[in-house]
């Protein structure tokens, strides 16, 4: 069959048809294997990613679940790749953005641009665009010089990030995919169609636009108390990435035989796509995974000498670390009350203090612990000292801990620090790479303070 062939073009309604058609088909076949597994799979699954997003956080019993759904999912792989390169071939875009349908919330924004975007034939072929293929309103809001629509891209997208950013954060309490992943895409995207409306523009000045729009984004969100310099900061990097990604698509398509007006439906459906897929994520929110972080120093000194200042040490010395003095909470000291499984450990940090119930004492080989009390995790910087983002209470939440013993041939110990954590930021596994850091850096001053003292008290004993 034609529709099933790698040549020619497909139009927009034949390929929306077809998406809906093939989405329908493998919904009904993975909820016949979800029932077969003893499973409920419902139609966000597909569109609102699992937490944890990698392989490595499915659980043993899961895999032949998800192995089966993988086995089931090639053929559509295939005949979706398929579709895609004969509906971009049909809008003179490059094939390679093929790889957008692989990534999240991404890939439903790209199937809806295809499914808006007319074929090439569909539209008239000036480069300069007549009247008649715009929207008289646009052509009076929209300057025609580059600098004055620049401008006007940068200053609409940030009252956008403003909004959309207020609406995911404070509204629904969600710092998901929407809003990380999605929100900087759309500003890169939606300032090159802003940017190019009446001009071709080159690819270094979309760039340019993109990059502006993100970064006036991020001091309108400063300006406005929405967050603090802390968040934006780590966002950073990804927003500026995924905004020139959507500046690229904006690029291409606004330099093919093309209709304005045309591009700037997409502009629209955006507006409308995004917050109705924060809403989504809202009301299909997924539970955190639960990440372990491991540090480990080798002291010498045996576990008995060590055991003392791992159950409580004095105050240690200010950081010299630059997250901490960027204002990421440190540890300062620990106390202890009572011995054994009942006492009740308290890590006083540069926020506040851990409450530590000991569920673990065996001395001097393993101290564990729970923690049901934990302070901010950093204190937010903005130009209101009034600044109080959501984030605040579930960024690095800390579930439990561990300090480890472990006696080594030679009369030295290796001490092992683990913490296990989960937050409510997606994508979780970029948001880890931050936790992570910042965890394993309170674990090495901690051990490192532990370290100093112990060896010190060895060597004089």
């Amino acid at each position: 069959m034609k529709v099933f062939s790698w040549q020619g073009i497909i139009g927009r309604a034949q390929y929306a048809i077809s998406g809906l058609v093939l989405f329908a088909i493998k919904y009904g076949i993975d909820c016949i294997v979800a029932h077969f597994f003893g499973r409920t799979w419902l139609p966000w699954n597909y569109f609102i990613p699992a937490s944890g997003g990698s392989i490595a956080h499915i659980r043993p019993e899961d895999i032949p679940f998800y192995f089966t759904l993988l086995v089931i999912a090639l053929p559509f792989i295939y005949i979706g790749t398929m579709l895609t390169l004969r509906r971009l071939r049909a809008i003179h875009a490059g094939q390679w953005l093929t790889l957008l349908f692989f990534i999240p919330v991404i890939n439903l924004i790209f199937f809806l641009l295809l499914c808006i975007l007319p074929t090439t034939a569909e539209v008239p072929p000036p480069i300069r665009l007549t009247k008649a293929a715009k929207s008289p309103l646009l052509d009076r809001l929209i300057p025609e010089s580059a600098a004055a629509s620049a401008i006007l891209a940068v200053l609409f997208n940030a009252v956008s990030a403003v909004l959309l950013t207020r609406l995911s954060a404070d509204a629904l309490k969600n710092y998901g995919w929407g809003l990380f992943v999605g929100l900087p895409f759309c500003l890169g995207f939606s300032s090159v169609l802003i940017f190019s409306y009446h001009h071709h523009r080159s690819l270094k000045s979309c760039f340019g636009v993109a990059a502006g729009a993100v970064a006036f984004a991020g001091f309108a969100l400063l300006a406005f108390a929405v967050e603090g310099v802390i968040c934006i900061l780590m966002a950073a990097p990804l927003a500026l990435l995924l905004s020139l990604l959507g500046a690229w698509l904006g690029y291409l398509l606004q330099i093919r035989p093309r209709n304005g007006w045309q591009n700037m439906h997409a502009f629209f459906l955006l507006m409308i796509f995004l917050p109705g897929y924060m809403t989504g994520e809202h009301l299909t929110s997924q539970p955190p995974t639960l990440f372990a972080v491991r540090t480990s120093v080798d002291i010498a000194a045996n576990p008995e000498r060590i055991w003392k200042y791992v159950v409580a040490f004095a105050e240690l010395p200010p950081p010299t670390e630059w997250i901490f003095k960027k204002g990421i909470a440190y540890p300062v000291k620990a106390e202890i009350q009572g011995k054994g499984v009942a006492a009740i450990r308290r890590c006083v940090f540069s926020t506040g203090a851990f409450v530590e119930p000991i569920r673990v004492w065996d001395e001097p080989r393993l101290l564990a612990f729970d923690v049901t009390s934990y302070p901010q995790p950093m204190h937010e910087w903005s130009f209101r000292n009034s600044v109080r983002p959501p984030h605040l209470e579930n960024f690095l939440v800390s579930q439990k801990g561990q300090f480890e013993l472990i006696a080594l041939p030679n009369g030295h110990t290796k001490l092992i620090g683990t913490t296990w954590y989960y937050h409510h930021m997606w994508p979780e596994s970029y948001w880890r790479l931050w936790g992570d850091y910042i965890i394993h850096r309170i674990h090495l001053r901690v051990l490192q303070h532990i370290k100093e003292r112990a060896e010190n008290i060895y060597r004089r004993g």
